[in-house]
């Protein structure tokens, strides 16, 4: 693998524009390549899979592995952990019985965004603070950093997990079937973009999206415990309110605005502009939407629980995700269990 790349020439990094600039530019780049395509049909796509993708089935079955030793560790972690943890603080049958979803969650999320944070704001990677430059050294089959290369892995075979966990291991919730669209298209994205050798944005596009998850674990962990032991902890209580404004605000920021501004524009617009034939243009911006528009999706249901709290609809914080299903739909066993 290849060691850290910086950006090529010495121009300053391109300010970052704002959201009409970023809907205009993105708009007029993205219609310029439909009416400049000539051949976008199926053959068009079957040349660049066969020309431009390289997935080997090594790295597939490394990641395939890497998803089962998830599932087993969290299983592991459950029984050995996170579950003895809740019976020795005397959580309520309900917070106990999710306390395992959340603790694993934000151990995973943490660690991996703080991983990508490094490499974005401790590393010579200029991708954070200059977008465009994701596409300025592009190569097709180009080798993939062993540094990012290890975010993939673990990412990618995470979210291979999750599909499972949804299904067999998390509570269901009524956006559960949007949550397993999410990890569906999110793993399409991480293979594809790593196959087609993309990993620059997929670097930036982890850093975005896992800090909210960090705060939404954190402060849901927070919830549970403020009623342990049959008493109101105002500790805990403090906490999760202040990480609820906190996760509301991180949402937005990172998801809704610098996500659009800095993703969405270096892939519709900047991309055009360093390499005029990137292949398979239209297919990884649609992905890319897909998921701005989920986050979206997630967001109303942010803003309705916010407004339910400040109209003292609700009497103080239960659950960030207070959409869930009824108590009797509690956290379903894994197959170990």
């Amino acid at each position: 693998m290849a060691a850290a790349a910086t950006t090529t020439g010495l121009e300053a990094p391109e300010p970052m524009p704002s959201y009409a600039q970023m809907l205009q530019r993105s708009w007029a780049s993205a219609l310029a390549a439909a009416q400049g395509c000539g051949d976008c049909g199926w053959g068009l796509a079957r040349r660049g899979l066969a020309e431009h993708a390289h997935l080997a089935a090594p790295e597939l079955l490394l990641a395939a592995l890497c998803a089962l030793g998830w599932t087993a560790l969290r299983s592991a972690a459950t029984e050995r952990l996170f579950r003895p943890l809740a019976k020795r603080c005397r959580l309520q049958p309900r917070d106990a019985a999710r306390l395992p979803e959340s603790a694993w969650k934000l151990l995973f999320y943490l660690g991996c965004w703080s991983y990508c944070a490094y490499l974005l704001l401790g590393t010579r990677y200029p991708f954070f603070h200059d977008p465009p430059s994701v596409f300025y050294d592009w190569r097709s089959g180009m080798a993939v950093p062993w540094d990012i290369a290890t975010a993939y892995l673990l990412q990618g075979s995470f979210y291979c997990h999750s599909i499972y966990a949804t299904v067999y291991m998390d509570t269901w919730r009524k956006d559960s079937v949007v949550m397993l669209a999410h990890h569906v298209v999110t793993l399409l994205l991480i293979a594809s973009s790593y196959a087609f050798r993309y990993h620059n944005v997929g670097l930036l596009v982890f850093f975005l999206h896992d800090v909210s998850d960090v705060q939404l674990e954190f402060t849901k962990l927070n919830i549970y415990f403020k009623a342990r032991g049959g008493a109101y902890h105002r500790l805990h209580g403090l906490v999760a309110n202040l990480g609820c404004l906190s996760f509301c605000f991180c949402w937005f920021w990172f998801r809704l605005y610098w996500f659009p501004l800095k993703v969405l524009y270096a892939t519709c617009h900047s991309s055009l502009r360093s390499v005029p034939d990137i292949p398979y243009y239209f297919f990884f911006n649609t992905l890319l939407l897909l998921l701005t528009v989920m986050n979206i999706y997630w967001f109303l249901y942010i803003v309705a629980f916010a407004a339910k709290v400040l109209t003292g609809q609700m009497r103080e914080l239960e659950d960030l995700r207070e959409y869930d299903t009824l108590e009797a739909q509690t956290t379903k066993p894994c197959k170990a269990e």
